[in-house]
C-alpha cells in the first residue's frame, strides 16, 4: 500500500517523478542531472517555481528564449509552469515511458527540461519545467543581456524614482494598481556595481531608488508620478527625515524624451498646489544606469513587518 500512494503522488505532480539524486556530487550540479541525465529537481525547492518577476526564461546551456513570465502561472505542483513556450523556440517534444507511464517529454538540443501535459489552464496545456534547466532574464536587464528583441512580447514600460530611503517607496509603489515589479537600487551615481555601505557615505553619488515596470494600459507615468508626489515630501534637499544625506534626495530619473516632458509638466503642477511652503527640490535628469540593491533590501516590510517609513498623502 506504501508503494502505491508513493506512485499515485508522482502521478499526480504531473513532473518527471521522484528526485533520484543519491549522492553528493548529483546533488551539487543540479542542472547536470536535470539536463543531461534527465533527472528531476525537488518540488518547492527549486529556484523559480514562485518567481513572480517580469522576464524571460532560457535554456541553462544554450541561452535560447524558451518562455516568458506572461505565460507562467502557479499550478500548485512546485515546479515552474507555462501554458506554452516562446513562439519559434526550439523545443522538441518526445514521448517517454519511465516509471511506466506515458508521457511527453519536452526538450531541446541540448537540454532536457520537463514534460508537457494537457491539464493546463482552460483546458490547456501545462509546460512542466525543472528550474535547474533555466536561467532567468529580468525583464530590465534584457537589454543588457542581448535579448532586447524580446521586450516587445511584454508591452510594458520603466520608471526610475528616488524618495528617501529605498524600503518605503518600493512598498508603496508595488502596491499600485498597474505596477508589474518595484526594484530597490542605487542609480544616478558614479561607483560601479556600489554596495549600500558605500552609497550610505554620501560619497558615490547614487540615490537609493527604485525601478518600477509598470503596464501603461493600467496606469500612466503620469498617474504613478502622482503617486510618486504624494509618498515623499519632494521640498526637502538631500533628505526625508530622519534621513540625511544626497543618497535621500528626491529624483526623477527620465528613460525617454516623453517621460523627461512629462516629468516636468508634473513637477510644475505640484508645486502649482501650495501642498507645502516651498517648491519640490526633486531634480529631473536623464537615467544611466541601475544596479539592484543587495536581496535583504529587496521586500523589506514583506519582511521586517511592522515597520513603515513613508505614507501615502491624500494630496
Amino acid at each position: 500500500m506504501k508503494y502505491l500512494i508513493i506512485s499515485i503522488l508522482v502521478l499526480l505532480s504531473g513532473c518527471t517523478g521522484v528526485y533520484m539524486a543519491k549522492n553528493d556530487q548529483i546533488k551539487n550540479n543540479m542542472t547536470e542531472y536535470v539536463t543531461k541525465q534527465c533527472g528531476t529537481e525537488p518540488a518547492f525547492n527549486n529556484e523559480y517555481w514562485d518567481n513572480h518577476k517580469p522576464g524571460i526564461y532560457v535554456d541553462v546551456n544554450t541561452g535560447e528564449a524558451l518562455f516568458t513570465s506572461l505565460d507562467k502561472f502557479d499550478s500548485g505542483t512546485g515546479w515552474p509552469s507555462f501554458t506554452k513556450p516562446i513562439e519559434n523556440a526550439s523545443i522538441e517534444e518526445k514521448p517517454d515511458t519511465t516509471f511506466g507511464m506515458q508521457r511527453i517529454e519536452v526538450r531541446t538540443n541540448a537540454s532536457h527540461l520537463g514534460h508537457v501535459f494537457d491539464d493546463g489552464p482552460n483546458n490547456g496545456l501545462r509546460y512542466c519545467i525543472n528550474s535547474a534547466s533555466l536561467k532567468f532574464i529580468p525583464y530590465q536587464d534584457l537589454d543588457k543581456e542581448g535579448y532586447s528583441n524580446y521586450k516587445t512580447l511584454f508591452h510594458y514600460e520603466t520608471a526610475t524614482l528616488a524618495g528617501g530611503c529605498f524600503w518605503g517607496v518600493e512598498k508603496l509603489l508595488e502596491e499600485i494598481p498597474g505596477v508589474i515589479d518595484a526594484t530597490s537600487g542605487y542609480t544616478g551615481g558614479t561607483t560601479k556595481n556600489p554596495t549600500y555601505k558605500q552609497v550610505s557615505t554620501g560619497k558615490t553619488g547614487h540615490a537609493e531608488a527604485v525601478q518600477v515596470i509598470f503596464d501603461p494600459k493600467v496606469i500612466s507615468y503620469r498617474e504613478l508620478l502622482d503617486y510618486f508626489w504624494r509618498l515623499h515630501d519632494p521640498t526637502q534637499l538631500n533628505k526625508q527625515v530622519p534621513n540625511i544625506g544626497s543618497q535621500y534626495r528626491s529624483a526623477i530619473f527620465y528613460h525617454n524624451e516623453q517621460q523627461r516632458i512629462i516629468a516636468e509638466q508634473s513637477k510644475k503642477e505640484f508645486d502649482e498646489k501650495n501642498i507645502f511652503p516651498n517648491p519640490a527640490a526633486t531634480e529631473i535628469v536623464e537615467f544611466k544606469e541601475f544596479y539592484p540593491a543587495e536581496e535583504y533590501h529587496q521586500d523589506y516590510y514583506n519582511k521586517n513587518p511592522g515597520l513603515t517609513c513613508h505614507a501615502l498623502r491624500n494630496e
